[in-house]
């Protein structure tokens, strides 16, 4: 039977044969994630067997990482917010640069009890975040996607904040709009579909063949989903409440006279993140 440490080196062979960035990295561990044990161990046991059934699932899993498919949803697995989240196809994986809009939510002032919502929720990670920061807060999540509105109730039932998220399905505002009362919300949270056809072919294989595109691109216009966010969202906030978005690079500008411009805003800050980039966007409405 094969060690642990020569079957992780084939893998390794293999990947960085195929372009993959961190050959050896993703080759530990996917074999940790086979053999149910964390990634060291591997180290610790070098001549460690790897039982035939394991090897070839091991195997099988390599392949696809070899065809670019991505590490996350091939474990199942990403860490949001230093908290466990499932991924699956259906959901964009989520991001460390998307947890700059938990650090400027945590940074406005909201009430004691603030109703929050997360549109476009995907795997449900802000809206996780923001109720295991706020333990009074509830939110209210929507997504034009079934499947992702599935993942993310996993993911809430993980997290041990089920009771206070409820999902919607729909895309944006509109399954808000049920005939009733309108909601006031304290925060609007959003990582909008922002990059724009043309660009898709430039991304990594990963991201371009693998992740849900309707969650990274609205189209030919890149602005598309922030138009539609800037002309509706004042609606839906309290006077004095804050919309926080996250923007793609290079299109600061173009967003602040977008929003500062739409009905309800007062001037918009521009929050970057650890490398200096622009990447939040928090505007606050109007008080009354």
């Amino acid at each position: 039977m094969p060690t642990a440490a020569a079957l992780a080196d084939e893998a390794g062979a293999l990947l960085a044969a195929r372009g993959v960035p961190d050959p050896c990295g993703d080759a530990e561990l996917l074999l940790a994630h086979v053999l149910g044990v964390e990634r060291f161990r591997l180290h610790v046991h070098p001549d460690r067997e790897v039982g035939p059934e394991n090897a070839e699932r091991f195997r099988g899993l390599v392949s696809r990482r070899a065809g670019r498919e991505p590490l996350q949803y091939l474990v199942g697995s990403q860490e949001f917010w230093s908290l466990p989240f499932r991924v699956t196809p259906a959901v964009l994986i989520p991001r460390p640069e998307t947890e700059h809009l938990i650090e400027t939510l945590l940074r406005v002032p909201l009430p004691p009890d603030p109703l929050l919502l997360d549109l476009g929720t995907g795997s449900g990670c802000l809206a996780v975040a923001a109720a295991r920061e706020l333990p009074r807060a509830r939110v209210v999540a929507t997504d034009i996607s079934a499947e992702a509105l599935e993942v993310a109730r996993e993911n809430v039932r993980q997290n041990g904040v089920f009771e206070r998220v409820t999902f919607l399905h729909g895309d944006l505002f509109v399954p808000l709009s049920d005939g009733g009362p309108k909601p006031a919300f304290d925060a609007i949270l959003i990582n909008p579909p922002y990059i724009g056809a043309q660009e898709m072919d430039g991304l990594s294989p990963e991201v371009r063949d693998h992740e849900p595109r309707l969650a990274l691109s609205p189209g030919p216009d890149a602005l598309a989903a922030h138009r539609r966010i800037a002309a509706g969202a004042a609606s839906w906030l309290r006077p004095g409440g804050h919309l926080i978005v996250e923007i793609g690079l290079g299109q600061e500008e173009a967003l602040r006279r977008l929003y500062e411009t739409a009905p309800g805003f007062e001037p918009c800050r521009m929050i970057p993140d650890l490398a200096g980039i622009p990447r939040v966007l928090s505007a606050r409405r109007r008080p009354a």
